[in-house]
């Protein structure tokens, strides 16, 4: 499968780059101590909303209006960064934004999209649900769904990675969360790219299982979700696009545990002083448990955000003293 070139990518950046500057990748001594690794973390939780998806929503967008088009509003389904991305691109145009989510969803979450100026629904159980809802919703009230994975997401948040590739030479792995698959599908777009032969490696929650076990398979596959911690990997259906882009190009998936995440997110506080919510702890709870096969190579870790309510957070600190 052909991705998108290397000109398509820094097309997107630009329009990233009018928003925000690029974000800083660092092998912070007492981390690559501490794991016995090179380990280079790569800052998404720096951006504007904290989080990578902010990528996607400006390059989606963008495109958008120079096509001329201009819906009577959109609506998506999230557990919270995806609909922080859409509000804060979507009021650069000001467009009306719904975002569904499912119940019991982080408040500060919640909170954050609500200051983007977008009417939040609470709907569901899980995100498949709110995304049903979502997609019910935009037929009926003839507004635009926008996917949590598209070609255009996909090319905004490449914009990351081409950041990395370009900051970091001869990177041997990157560990990237999956929740949907925008961020793992953009790591592999720049690495085809730029021509590097860099391993990708996926990781997901082991209490939200659907690609692990859908790539073990070659085939979606549905799973259940139970996570606490690692709610933007709360996947329980594989988007079929996306798997099919990760069976390409990613060479394995690792699963880690909501105790190897709760571990991650100390080990990164206290090392770095960086607050990571799970999902954007996930990639270093691999390599830490990498850590045998990863002597004396180079390696990344995608810190995907850092969107971690304030509870959550200080009882996941306060633990494993």
């Amino acid at each position: 499968m052909s991705g998108p070139t290397r000109a398509k990518l820094d097309a997107a950046a630009e329009v990233v780059y009018s928003v925000f500057a690029p974000t800083p990748q660092y092998a912070w001594p007492q981390l690559c101590d501490r794991l016995g690794v090179e380990l280079w973390l790569k800052h998404e939780n720096h951006t504007p909303v904290g989080a990578f998806k902010i990528r996607g929503g400006l390059v989606y967008f963008d495109d958008l209006a120079r096509k001329g088009q201009r819906p009577r509003g959109v609506i998506s389904a999230t557990r919270g960064n995806h609909g922080q991305s859409l509000g804060f691109a979507a009021r650069r145009h000001d467009l009306p934004v719904t975002i569904v989510v499912p119940r019991g969803n982080g408040r500060e979450k919640n909170a954050a999209m609500r200051s983007l100026g977008v009417t939040l629904i609470e709907h569901g159980d899980d995100f498949q649900a709110a995304r049903e809802h979502a997609e019910a919703l935009a037929d009926a009230e003839g507004l635009l769904m926008v996917p949590s994975f598209h070609p255009l997401l996909v090319d905004g948040v490449a914009t990351y990675a081409m950041e990395l590739f370009r900051a970091v030479d001869t990177l041997d792995a990157v560990y990237v969360p999956i929740g949907l698959g925008s961020g793992i599908c953009g790591m592999m777009a720049a690495r085809d790219a730029l021509g590097l032969r860099t391993e990708i490696v996926g990781v997901v929650s082991a209490h939200a299982p659907a690609y692990a076990q859908s790539f073990a398979e070659g085939r979606p596959l549905d799973a259940p979700v139970t996570t606490e911690l690692a709610d933007g990997m709360a996947c329980r259906r594989p988007e079929p696009d996306a798997l099919e882009r990760i069976l390409a190009g990613v060479s394995r998936i690792v699963c880690v545990t909501d105790e190897e995440v709760g571990a991650a997110m100390r080990l990164i506080f206290e090392c770095t002083h960086n607050a990571a919510e799970g999902a954007g702890a996930a990639a270093v709870a691999a390599v830490s448990a990498d850590r045998d096969r990863l002597v004396g190579q180079r390696v990344a870790a995608v810190l995907s955000g850092g969107n971690v309510d304030r509870d959550v957070f200080a009882n996941v600190l306060s633990q494993g003293r």
